[in-house]
């Protein structure tokens, strides 16, 4: 095989893994979309909260640290205690049912019956309300996340293919930890469908997001409903802030991620959990091979702008993306 091809190769395997960390955080909007009718714009600050979160419990951080010591004159930073890497990520989880029952309490059932740009709106005051409080309560310096996750370059996989090409191809460089981000993916997906489809509440979800009126006149509780989508979709959020912070730091940055996920949902569907993955796929594929491809003509950086040219284009001519319902309104 000529080097050229097993580089484009090597290129497009990494494309599919940088698409599944897209996809992951696509998610979360999907299931807000799916049980409201909404994007979400505060998904990206949930997943900086939630890894915040997890780092500052895993190291035995005091909240608000700084806040007291200037309050007393203390100098407390650590309880002094480091806490595993699981019971740490269960306490996570617990944290952000709490907060998505704060939502439900504080936010949303305030607005049930609005236009959908009143929830859109409420959620843009949530993503900066929680990205201050993110910064007070566990400080704003850049945070390492380690639960464990492999990383680095998968060596068997680049010994296995080392021998294709000729002496110039030293073999696949695959990072370990994209291998397991894709297989997380893939099992998180697996069971958001099922739920999605085949459970009570999943069909409770789907109606919610259909009409809110109608949705409460059969008995369907939106309290309920909501509390429980947006724990699902903080679920999600710290799942991709593991893989993310992990990869990258846990950094307010991060919460930018959420620029990132829109040309995914513009692809999949604001509605199809298998569209986030597929879009995914199809953004981090093709921003891969096209710089790969076109970025040396054009002296590089194409990355930045392809996914938004893409979905462009997909507004254009399929605007309900390629799973998402084609909705027709008759007047």
């Amino acid at each position: 095989m000529s080097d050229q091809f097993l580089f484009a190769t090597e290129v497009f395997i990494n494309g599919l893994m940088a698409g599944v960390l897209y996809a992951l955080v696509a998610l979360g909007f999907v299931l807000i979309y799916k049980a409201s009718g909404i994007f979400n714009y505060a998904q990206g600050v949930m997943a900086l909260f939630a890894a915040m979160t997890l780092v500052g419990i895993m190291e035995g951080q005091v909240p608000f640290s700084h806040i007291i010591n200037a309050m007393f004159g203390t100098d407390i930073h650590h309880f002094g205690w480091h806490v595993p890497a699981l019971l740490a990520i269960l306490l996570t989880v617990g944290v952000m049912v709490i907060f998505a029952w704060l939502v439900q309490r504080v936010v949303m059932r305030h607005l049930v019956g609005q236009e959908p740009i009143i929830l859109f709106m409420a959620t843009i005051g949530l993503a900066y309300f929680l990205e201050g409080f993110s910064d007070l309560m566990w400080g704003s310096e850049i945070k390492t996340l380690d639960i464990g996750l492999p990383q680095g370059g998968s060596f068997w996989i680049e010994d296995m293919t080392a021998g294709l090409g000729t002496d110039n191809f030293y073999g696949f460089f695959i990072d370990n930890l994209d291998i397991v981000a894709t297989g997380i993916a893939v099992l998180l997906v697996m069971a958001l469908v099922a739920f999605s489809q085949y459970t009570k509440q999943g069909r409770a979800m789907r109606a919610v997001a259909d009409d809110h009126q109608a949705a409460l006149s059969v008995g369907i509780s939106l309290n309920f409903i909501w509390v429980m989508v947006w724990s699902v979709a903080g679920f999600v959020a710290l799942v991709a802030g593991i893989v993310w912070g992990t990869k990258s730091g846990v950094q307010f940055s991060l919460s930018l991620i959420a620029l990132k996920a829109l040309p995914v949902l513009m692809l999949g569907g604001f509605t199809s959990i298998p569209g986030a993955i597929v879009g995914g796929l199809i953004i981090g594929v093709g921003e891969k091979l096209f710089e790969f491809a076109i970025g040396p003509m054009v002296g590089g950086a194409t990355e930045n702008w392809f996914a938004y040219v893409l979905a462009l284009l997909f507004l254009v001519f399929r605007p309900q993306g390629l799973f998402g319902d084609k909705i027709i309104e008759r007047v």
